[in-house]
């Protein structure tokens, strides 16, 4: 990066209040709600929105189970609560559909102590899954609430009906996303060029381009791209982050979309509008290409297909393989850099960004101007660094 003697106003790029890195669901909210402020804002992403993590298929927003609570339970509870609201308000704005939906999700019990477990679940649930308007049901059940949704073979001894679970349409809420920011007057979108390089101090960000953007803040919020950049910054033992290689698809199926998604060990079957059903997801550390598909997919598409007939003979229309950011703290990992007052992260979410960005862009937001980040310790930047040792 240049010194401060060299810095220049590149032509036609004003300074703005905030800089967002990455066009994914945690810089389009974090980007969204700062315009809303009355801010400058210009978001660039280095392919287009929605190339990474949050341009998949899946949309599962799935809560934690209501045992041992804590604020981590809480936070993720009052945002999958609120979420609702927030897409509601998007939807009627922008006339788009965000493929949102509050479905629940059924969970198989394969072994007898886990219906016990989960019977003590359904009783925490009771207190905790609680609003004022509403409490949310973690019903332990006999029988699958639609014959075959999942086969009895897979419950011999019941399943959950969790009330709380939802699903949307990934693509589907980026594109309300990006036409909400749209309507916004102080904003500017770039494609095709992301941030190579940032010196904080000089308040300075070079694009890939070889252009200098001046900003008054800056929110990394580029997925697994933010770990290398972060890297640059900070002097750590370990890496504050990896990608982690997922894989989903998608099947052309005629089933009820209003139908739960069924979760079981690692599985996902997610029904979705339009007539399609989205299989996911594999979680690897090891792998030779990050966006290609493999056997693994296949192995999971036929489990589900056993899991649920009715997509026994359904045509897979897409395949889709990419990295989600999981931060080394193993939770998301955001608020301002404690040695730069105008650098903040949005990263790390890993398989819950979906159903939190909208939370954390708020609290990350309200601390850039003045205010408190409100959110469990461990999400903090501190509490990363000091996972990945700090030197």
């Amino acid at each position: 990066m240049p010194n401060a003697d060299s810095r220049v106003k590149p032509a036609g790029q004003p300074a703005v209040d905030l800089l967002v890195a990455g066009g994914g669901v945690m810089g389009l909210w974090t980007a969204l709600f700062a315009a809303r402020n009355g801010l400058s804002v210009h978001l660039v992403d280095r392919r287009h929105i929605g190339a990474g993590a949050s341009g998949g298929v899946l949309g599962a927003l799935m809560p934690h189970l209501p045992d041992r609570w804590n604020a981590k339970k809480a936070f993720q509870f009052a945002a999958l609560v609120s979420i609702e609201a927030d897409i509601a308000a998007l939807e009627a704005e922008t006339g788009l559909s965000a493929g949102y939906r509050r479905s629940g999700r059924l969970i198989p019990l394969t072994k007898r102590q886990n219906r016990d477990t989960a019977l003590g679940h359904s009783r925490d649930a009771q207190s905790v899954w609680s609003t004022p308007g509403h409490t949310f049901v973690f019903e332990v059940l006999d029988a699958a609430p639609i014959a075959g949704w999942p086969v009895d073979e897979a419950m011999p001894h019941g399943l959950v009906h969790d009330h709380l679970a939802a699903r949307l349409s990934p693509r589907g809420l980026l594109a309300v996303l990006k036409a909400a920011l749209e309507r916004q007057a102080k904003v500017t979108i770039t494609e095709g060029l992301g941030l190579s390089a940032i010196d904080p101090a000089a308040g300075l960000a070079r694009l890939d381009d070889g252009s200098l953007l001046p900003f008054g803040h800056c929110v990394l919020a580029a997925g697994v791209e933010t770990f290398p950049l972060l890297q640059s910054l900070t002097p750590l033992a370990k890496p504050a982050g990896m990608g982690v290689k997922g894989q989903a698809a998608l099947l052309r199926a005629s089933v009820d979309p209003g139908l739960p998604v069924v979760f079981a060990d690692g599985l996902y079957i997610v029904p979705h509008e339009n007539g399609v059903v989205a299989i996911g997801s594999t979680s690897e550390n090891s792998f030779d290409d990050a966006n290609s598909t493999d056997g693994l997919l296949d192995t999971l598409i036929e489990k589900a297909r056993m899991m649920a007939p009715v997509l026994a003979h359904t045509p897979v229309v897409e395949r889709w393989a990419g990295l989600r950011p999981k931060a080394i703290g193993r939770e998301p990992m955001v608020g301002r850099h404690p040695d730069h007052a105008n650098l903040s992260l949005m990263t790390g979410g890993f398989k819950v960004s979906f159903g939190l960005a909208h939370a954390l862009a708020r609290a990350v937001l309200n601390e850039i101007e003045g205010g408190t980040l409100d959110v469990p310790p461990s999400f903090t930047v501190p509490a990363h660094f000091e996972e990945a040792g700090r030197i």
